[in-house]
């Protein structure tokens, strides 16, 4: 299976898919994340955002923002293959992978009607938040899946992993 070409785009294209859109009434949703080892939790607030409008937008942190925010060790699936999975959702109309620490680039060029963020950010923190209220939109956090994180999967993968011996 190759990745839906599709649905993953440049920024430069997203701008002008957003505009076409929004003449015709539409609205566009954001979010954004490493979607590193996809899961429940993910799935469930894409599904949620979708519902908020129109087309959903994502914005995946590359291979190297997600080292600066989890560490040398991360990601554990590349940008590629965490595009195409997201790609492979009905939830998601397109993704953009970005660089930066945060979207606020991003963020500043789509102007979405719609920005979310998993409800473990205070709408005040939400990268963006300004520009979206700005121009009417809103910020919309959605409720965390107990129990669902990525840190805690790898752990947990970690602790199942049998102990290394040194050879001797």
């Amino acid at each position: 299976m190759t990745i839906e070409v599709e649905k993953l785009r440049t920024l430069q294209e997203l701008v002008g898919i957003v505009r076409q859109r929004r003449a015709m009434g539409e609205r566009a949703v954001f979010t954004n994340g490493c979607f590193d080892l996809l899961h429940r939790g993910h799935t469930r607030l894409l599904q949620q955002a979708r519902a908020l409008g129109d087309l959903l937008i994502v914005g995946l942190n590359s291979d190297a923002s997600v080292r600066l925010l989890k560490g040398p060790f991360r990601p554990v699936l590349l940008q590629d293959e965490r595009a195409e999975l997201l790609s492979a959702l009905a939830s998601v109309d397109y993704v953009v992978i970005f660089e930066e620490a945060d979207p606020g680039r991003i963020i500043a060029a789509l102007e979405p009607d719609v920005l979310v963020k998993g409800a473990d950010w205070t709408k005040e923190e939400v990268v963006g938040r300004e520009i979206v209220e700005r121009r009417g939109g809103r910020v919309v956090t959605i409720p965390l899946v107990e129990g669902c994180s990525t840190s805690r999967i790898v752990r947990r993968i970690m602790e199942m992993a049998p102990p290394q011996h040194a050879e001797g």
